[in-house]
C-alpha cells in the first residue's frame, strides 16, 4: 500500500490527512499505511523514499517544493476554511493556582497574534522563526505561504489565497467548544474512541472560553458570544455540534464498531 506520513497519530495533521483520504473513499487504516515523522524530518524522509506523501504544517510543504521533490495536492484551509490548529493548554491545577500567569500568557499570545496578522509584519516574523533556534529554514521559503502566496508546483503557477493563515482575525484563536466536539467525532469515527464519549462533559472540561473572554474583556477586545457553531468542510458534509454521534456515524468510510 501507499505510505503517508503525519506528525502525531491523534494530532491535527493526522486528522486532516485522514479526513482527506476518507473523503476520497480511502480508509486510512485499511487501504494505506500511516507513519509518524517529526515535521523537520519530513522532507529528508521523502527524499529517501520513505513515504509517498505527507501532511505537515509549513514551511515543510514549501520546502519539499523548493527542493524539487514534491507538490501540494491540497491545503488544510481548502479542507476546512478557518480551521483550528495549535492550542495553548494548561493543567487545571496550574491554572487554578496561577490565574494571573495564565491571563498574562493569553494577553501575550493575543498581542503576538494581532502583530502577526498584519501582513506588513510577516517578513519580520519569517526572519525571526527562520533562525536555527526555531525552524531553521530559509526565510524566503517561509514567507511566501505566510503571505498567502502559493505555488503548488502543479503547473498552474503562483496564486494568492484569500484564506491565508490567520492568528486572531476571524476568531482564529477563540477556543470554540464546537471545535473540541469535532475532534472527538473524528476520534470516534476512526475507532480511537471505542464507545460514544460524553462529548459535552469532556469539551466543557477542556475548552475554557470563559477564561479567554475574561482576558479579552480586560483588554477591550471583542470576541464571539457563542461557544458552538456549525461547520461545513470541503466534502459538503454539515457538522452540527449538537449532534456529534450522528455526525461521526454519517461517514461512509469509518472504523466505528459499536
Amino acid at each position: 500500500p501507499r505510505t503517508f506520513a503525519m506528525t502525531f497519530p491523534p494530532g491535527t495533521h493526522a486528522m486532516w490527512l485522514r479526513y482527506w483520504l476518507g473523503a476520497g473513499g480511502i480508509n486510512p487504516d485499511a487501504d494505506v499505511s500511516l507513519i509518524t515523522i517529526p515535521p523537520p524530518q519530513m522532507v529528508a524522509n521523502m527524499k529517501v523514499g520513505k513515504m509517498d506523501g505527507f501532511c505537515v504544517g509549513e514551511p515543510w510543504n514549501a520546502r519539499a517544493i523548493a527542493d524539487g521533490i514534491g507538490f501540494t495536492v491540497i491545503t488544510t484551509q481548502a479542507i476546512w476554511c478557518n480551521h483550528p490548529e495549535k492550542v495553548c493548554a494548561f493543567t487545571a491545577e496550574f491554572a487554578e493556582k496561577n490565574p494571573k500567569t495564565v491571563k498574562a500568557v493569553l494577553k501575550a499570545l493575543h498581542q503576538a497574534s494581532v502583530f502577526i496578522d498584519e501582513l506588513g509584519n510577516r517578513p519580520e516574523v519569517a526572519e525571526i522563526v527562520s533562525r536555527p533556534a526555531y525552524i531553521n529554514c530559509p526565510k524566503e521559503i517561509i514567507l511566501g505561504r505566510l503571505l498567502g502566496k502559493y505555488d503548488h508546483s502543479d503547473g498552474n503557477g503562483e496564486h494568492e489565497d484569500k484564506d491565508y493563515m490567520r492568528f486572531f482575525e476571524r476568531g482564529a484563536n477563540f477556543p470554540w467548544k464546537s471545535h473540541g466536539v469535532w475532534w472527538l467525532t473524528q476520534f470516534r469515527r476512526w475507532g480511537m474512541v471505542k464507545e460514544p464519549p460524553d462529548y459535552t462533559t469532556l469539551v466543557n472540561h477542556v475548552h475554557r472560553p470563559d477564561i479567554y473572554r475574561a482576558v479579552a474583556e480586560e483588554m477591550g477586545v471583542s470576541v464571539p458570544v457563542a461557544d458552538l457553531k456549525k461547520e461545513i468542510l470541503f466534502d459538503g458534509i454539515a457538522f452540527d455540534p449538537e449532534k456529534p454521534e450522528e455526525y461521526a456515524r454519517s461517514f461512509s468510510v469509518n472504523n466505528i464498531i459499536s
